[in-house]
This record gives C-alpha cells, structure tokens and sequence, in this order.
C-alpha cells in the first residue's frame, strides 16, 4: 500500500468519524484535503459517496430518533434552492455573496457561544423549515455545503445530539443521491471514483462506529458548544475558499 493511499485513508476516517459524531462538517475535512491527493473531479464524486454510505449506516441504525417531518420539509425546500446555488456559480456577485453568507453565519454562532442562547423552536416552524432549507439548496448547490442552515435549524429546535445526528443523515441520505445523480449525469462518476470508494470501505464502518461512541457521550450545551465551533470553521473556510471559475 502506497503512502498516497494510506494517507487517503486517513482522510477519509476522521471526515467519518467527525460526520458520524456530530453529524456534519465532514466537508470541512474530506474535499479540501482528498483534493491534495487527487483530482478534485474524483474527490468530490468520492465525498459524496461516503456521504451517501454514512448516513445509510446512520438511518439504519438509529432511524426511530429521526425527526421525520423536520427531513422532509427541509429536503423539499432544499430542491428549491440548488437551482439559486447554481446560478450563483456563474455569478459575478458570487464572492461578495459568500462573504454575506458566511458573516450571518459566523455571527450567528460567536452571539449563541459567548452571548445569549439562540431562540428556541418548541415545534417545527413551517417558515424557519423553508428558510433553512432553501439556504440549504443555495448554500449545496453553490459551495457543496448545506450543513450551516440545517445546524442552525436543530440548534433552535434543541435537538438532542443523537436527535442531531440522526436527523441530519435522514436529510443528507436524500440529498447526496441527488448530488449522486448529477455526478452521473455529467459523466464524474467513474471507475476510478469507483476504485477509491471500494478502497476506502474498510476504514468506514470502524469510523461510523467510533463516531456513535463520542455522540452518545455528548449532551446538552457542551454538545451545542462544539456544533457552533464547527459552524465557525465553515464560516472560515467560506471566507477564504477560493472563487471556482
């Protein structure tokens, strides 16, 4: 096994594990650093691919601590933002409205770790699901991030983290099959995309399960603390990720 490889491997079960544990921010770890290693036409498809694998795994496992209704109108709305996201692609205002997105959301999450709590969501709101989601489509459709505007969601709601994690891959189960989809329309999804997953599997199931350890052991405001630190780190990197041409 080539030091490439085993590198990958590395990447790809701490992208896993933090995915499993807290539910999202993977994309934080698996695309920026696969991309290091490999053509970022083969990274991404490769990403969305274990996305795919681990929510599946995550559904199974713990599908009656889904929040049903909460998926479904999130997914819907979701749809209705990726065709924004993409125009933002060709956009000329694209960075300017990047570094808007990224503000709200780096705001949002300094005023709920040092200030006061976010307001609190007794039962899903028909309004803050469609708002969340669509920012959800923009955010997937433009950058490759939908996580920020689902965590802001199941933070107002106080979803516990097992809540959190498992509601999320119920969303991002969905979701990544239609990024799949795409990837196959546009001829991404190769044989050598193929190899790197099929290379990858061992590493998964151990990463998805250590993941599930740490998420039942977190509770309360120090599970929030760390999903409001992960949200800054995407607000960071929306900040100084490079424009794609």
């Amino acid at each position: 096994m080539s030091a490439t490889t085993v590198e990958i491997l590395a990447v790809i079960f701490v992208a896993t594990f933090v995915r499993s544990a807290f539910g999202f921010g993977e994309a934080l770890v698996a695309v920026p650093l696969l991309a290091l290693y490999l053509p970022i036409k083969v990274a991404a498809p490769l990403a969305v691919l274990i996305s795919i694998t681990i929510a599946a795994v995550v559904v199974v496992q713990d599908w009656r601590k889904i929040h049903f209704r909460s998926t479904g109108w999130l997914f819907a709305s979701t749809l209705l933002g990726i065709p924004l996201g993409l125009l933002l692609l060709t956009s000329t205002h694209q960075r300017a409205v990047r570094v808007v997105l990224a503000v709200v959301i780096l705001a949002f999450s300094l005023y709920s770790l040092i200030g006061r709590r976010p307001p609190e969501l007794k039962r899903d709101s028909p309004p803050w699901l469609f708002v969340c989601g669509f920012c959800a489509g923009v955010l997937g459709g433009a950058y490759g991030m939908n996580g920020p505007p689902l965590v802001i969601y199941g933070a107002m709601r106080r979803w516990s983290a097992q809540h959190f994690r498992a509601t999320l891959q119920g969303y991002f189960l969905p979701a990544s099959l239609v990024g799949m989809a795409s990837f196959w329309v546009g001829g991404l999804w190769t044989r050598t995309v193929n190899h790197y997953y099929l290379l990858c599997l061992p590493v998964l199931l151990p990463a998805i399960w250590l993941g599930r350890v740490v998420n039942h052991r977190l509770h309360g405001d120090g599970f929030l603390r760390y999903v409001y630190l992960g949200l800054m780190a995407i607000a960071v990197l929306l900040l100084f990720q490079p424009v794609r041409g």
